[in-house]
Order: C-alpha cells, then sequence, then structure tokens
C-alpha cells in the first residue's frame, strides 16, 4: 500500500510539468505582443505628422498599455514556473532580475492586480483623451469598472497584510 501511496503522490508531483505549456504559451504572447506594437510603433511613425498630438498622446498609450502586458506576462511566467514548476538556476547571472525567486503567489497576486490598475488607468485616461466619443453611460461604466479593480487591489492588499503579519511587531 506504500508503494501505491509513493506513487501516487509522485504522479501528483510531477503533474506540474503539464503547466509547461501554459507557460510556453505565455512566451508566444509576448511575441504575438511584439508584432503588435512594433505595427503599431510603425503606423504611429508613419503618419505622426498628420495627426493630432492628443492623438500621438493616445497612440503612445496604447504601447505603454502594451508594454505593460508584456511586463505582466514575464513576471507571471518566471514567477510562475518558479512557484508551481522548478526553480530556475540563474545564480551569478548578472542580468538575473532582483524580485526572481523571492516573489511568492501572494505577491504575484498583488503584482498581477496592480498592473491590471494600471492597465486600467491607462485606457480610463485614453478615454478621458477622446471624451466627445463616449456616451455618459460608457463613461460611468469605464469609471466604475476602474474603480472596482482599484478596491480589489486594495482588499487583495489588505486581505494579504492580515494573513501575513509584520513579524517584528
Amino acid at each position: 500500500m506504500k508503494k501505491i501511496e509513493h506513487l501516487l503522490e509522485m504522479t501528483l508531483f510531477n503533474s506540474r510539468w503539464l503547466l509547461v505549456p501554459f507557460f510556453m504559451g505565455l512566451s508566444l504572447s509576448i511575441l504575438l505582443l511584439l508584432v503588435k506594437f512594433i505595427a503599431e510603433l510603425w503606423h504611429m511613425t508613419a503618419t505622426v505628422m498628420t495627426i493630432s498630438a492628443s492623438t500621438l498622446v493616445i497612440e503612445i498609450l496604447h504601447l505603454i498599455d502594451l508594454s505593460l502586458v508584456a511586463s505582466l506576462l514575464i513576471i507571471i511566467l518566471l514567477s510562475g514556473y518558479e512557484s508551481f514548476v522548478s526553480k530556475i538556476d540563474l545564480d551569478g547571472h548578472e542580468d538575473k532580475p532582483a524580485w526572481m525567486g523571492k516573489i511568492g503567489f501572494s505577491e504575484l497576486k498583488l503584482k498581477v492586480i496592480g498592473s491590471i490598475v494600471a492597465i486600467s488607468a491607462i485606457d480610463l485616461l485614453t478615454v478621458f483623451l477622446n471624451m466627445s466619443e463616449y456616451s455618459e453611460q460608457d463613461l460611468f461604466w469605464k469609471v466604475t469598472i476602474h474603480l472596482t479593480f482599484v478596491v480589489s487591489g486594495l482588499l487583495f492588499a489588505m486581505m494579504d497584510k492580515l494573513s501575513h503579519p509584520n513579524p517584528s511587531k
């Protein structure tokens, strides 16, 4: 019976490797974001002399959005892989990010919601720069959704603080 239990436990433990295709898919998503980023940058460069300054700002905000999403994907990829699959051995590598190996699931959650809030804020700024194109109802829902993200982020942070009180106090 002990051998069956050990086999079951090893099977469950090794099933973590089934996450690798998900992480590879996220890597491909970053590549797709890069293609979109380059296409938008190319379009913006080609039309810079014919568009208004506010349109240029909106297009730059779209590039920032893409950069934030790509950065978030990198954090999720590396932290998720290290948390759930295997440690990434980069000791001594000069380019190893300082946060790598230190972000647990709780910190990852906060980074994700923080990034979502930032992305939502950029989207809301874009809306405010083009307010004439949106109805009052659209503006109401955009602000409401953004505030929901902000409140959710604050609640996540408070729950995390309550579940992991500062040990020095």
